[in-house]
């Protein structure tokens, strides 16, 4: 029980670190286009009518923006602890990946990333591995494209799918 309730506390806290990082103006409430910020750093890619239903939802008092108490009611409740990972550590596990440290995970990181974790990975494998993170197309995986496929937790609770 007492795990639990710090996990709690853990989480409202993450939630307010990554609410003030996004309060750009710093008024204690986020505007549609601060929460679409967001919601793309946890690697959502909402479009503009969800975007608009989300905010319209979570705007208890009409306002127009939401407040952190707002984001925290629409939120927390339907949170574990995989709903929001520590984007440092999210930046750590990357660049294990990153090998070059250029910014990407190409096929060959990846590869021989796998292998050092003792999952060796076919030439198919690979592909898929690839193809399903690369949603840009330009053969690598950017650390967008990587928060992407690690947030897939997230995006199920908030009811969105990637483009």
């Amino acid at each position: 029980m007492a795990a639990t309730a710090a996990m709690r506390i853990e989480q409202y806290n993450q939630l307010k670190d990554i609410f003030a990082r996004f309060d750009m103006d710093s008024d204690g409430s986020l505007t549609i286009l601060e929460l679409a910020a967001l919601l793309r750093s946890l690697g959502l890619k909402p479009s503009g009518d969800q975007i608009h239903v989300l905010l319209a939802n979570m705007d208890s008092n009409g306002n127009g923006s939401v407040e952190f108490d707002e984001l925290a009611s629409a939120i927390l409740p339907d949170m574990n602890e995989e709903t929001f990972v520590n984007q440092e550590q999210l930046l750590d596990v990357f660049q294990l990946f990153d090998r070059d440290g250029n910014g990407y995970i190409s096929a060959a990181e990846l590869a021989g990333s796998m292998a050092k974790m003792g999952q060796p990975l076919t030439y198919k494998e690979l592909r898929e591995m690839i193809k399903e993170a690369d949603t840009d197309g330009d053969g690598v995986i950017s650390f967008s494209e990587f928060t992407s496929v690690m947030a897939r937790s997230t995006m199920e609770f908030l009811g969105f799918t990637l483009s």
